[in-house]
């Protein structure tokens, strides 16, 4: 698995430094096209989830132990994190989003038969992966309700509530952009308000804030390290940003809104990166310093994780019924309800059995992706060669969006 990882990687990499030679200033237009600011607030809460908010704090002492793990001694624990969630990673979202925008309308390649069974699988594996994540981590999140350990009855509730308020919002396109510029603004509050607590009057200072956030270069320094699997975990993370990727490639391609390719590229690395590592710098210092979190913080932070979770949920539930054309247009409200909320609870039980793993959604996706070119080299050469624009049919209307509501 380590060496089929590795492939996948050193291919993606390329294959993102082929694209921006290629269509540098190529202008993006996606079937809907929002603002920027819009488009950057989609693709941050459809590309994250609870586990953002509150892995941190349980990874940074992992990282910090080099007996136990002595492949993290390259860097400090902030940067690691950093690292495992933030800036290259995201290349993977701008290479599909940039095919699923430019390439894909031209080839059609997820439009055969057997790549389309294929790709619906690995959306709804991984929808119901983040279900399982929030369900399995729920004990931790929520210590004061339970033991810290055992998964208690009201922990598969909030699981339930979660799916079932996204496969509601998954039924009307105007919630996308609810959600998303919802989820943002709360976790924009989420970080003033704790790092208002860590970095003023008694307990730091603005100051402890830069310096803290400067360890944050000790990644960019090493970024040649992050590039292939540093250990076990580092390849579970890299799997899971794998099996996300193509979906939320096909999701966000929609919503470009004219972006040149180089900008796109920017967007989504360096917008989602900042926040990610303004958030985390907040988290670390809390760890370095031994700040309690109170009960009111925690529950801040698990209603904001919470609702990212719903958003991503919203966005995949949406992604597959579209593809396999079951909508509420064709199945009508109740049984597109119905139909979505059993197979999510269904496969979100399948995880917790282990009979599924998102090591092999990870790999399906890293094979679609060699597939894919394969395809483009045998079959359509010469078609991408000459790709210079956008598709016709994708015009720079933002009034789209409305009227697909």
């Amino acid at each position: 698995m380590t060496l089929w990882l590795s492939a996948g990687l050193l291919f993606t990499f390329a294959t993102i430094l082929f694209v921006l030679i290629k269509w540098w200033n190529l202008e993006c237009v996606g079937v809907t096209p929002v603002r920027t600011l819009t488009f950057i607030a989609i693709l941050f809460t459809s590309g994250l989830d609870v586990g953002l908010i509150m892995f941190p704090l349980t990874e940074f002492g992992s990282y910090a132990d080099l007996t136990a793990s002595p492949e993290y001694s390259f860097a400090n624990p902030l940067a690691i994190e950093f690292g495992f969630w933030a800036f290259l990673i995201w290349g993977f979202y701008f290479l599909t989003c940039f095919y699923f925008c430019i390439i894909e309308p031209r080839v059609k390649f997820f439009e055969i038969p057997v790549v389309k069974i294929v790709n619906n699988l690995v959306i709804i594996g991984t929808c119901a992966f983040t279900a399982f994540l929030l369900l399995v981590n729920l004990p931790w999140y929520l210590p004061q309700i339970g033991d810290g350990e055992s998964i208690r009855p009201i922990f598969y509730l909030i699981v339930i509530a979660a799916i079932t308020l996204a496969v509601y919002s998954s039924s009307q396109l105007r919630f996308v952009r609810i959600l998303s510029l919802g989820s943002s603004l709360m976790f924009i509050a989420l970080i003033i308000a704790m790092g208002l607590y860590a970095f003023s009057g008694e307990s730091g200072s603005p100051s402890d804030f830069v310096a803290t956030a400067g360890l944050i270069g000790d990644y960019f320094g090493n970024l040649h390290h992050f590039m292939l699997p540093l250990n076990d975990y580092h390849e579970f993370y890299l799997f899971w940003w794998f099996s996300w990727s193509i979906m939320i490639g096909q999701f966000t391609a929609r919503f470009v809104g004219g972006l040149k390719t180089w900008q796109l590229f920017i967007a989504m690395l360096a917008f989602p990166s900042l926040a990610i590592g303004t958030w985390f710098t907040v988290l670390y210092y809390y760890h370095a310093e031994g700040l309690q979190i109170n009960s009111l913080v925690n529950l801040a932070m698990i209603s904001v994780g919470i609702l990212m979770v719903i958003n991503s949920l919203d966005s995949l539930i949406r992604l597959y019924t579209e593809n396999l054309k079951l909508t509420t247009r064709e199945l009508g409200k109740p049984r597109y309800f119905i139909g979505n909320f059993v197979a999510m609870c269904g496969l979100t039980l399948l995880f917790q059995l282990d009979f599924l793993r998102i090591h092999w959604v990870g790999a399906l996706v890293i094979a679609l992706y060699f597939s894919c070119f394969a395809y483009i080299l045998l079959r359509k050469r010469q078609q991408v060669s000459a790709i210079q624009a956008s598709p016709k049919e994708n015009t720079l209307d933002f009034s789209k969006f409305e009227l697909a509501n």
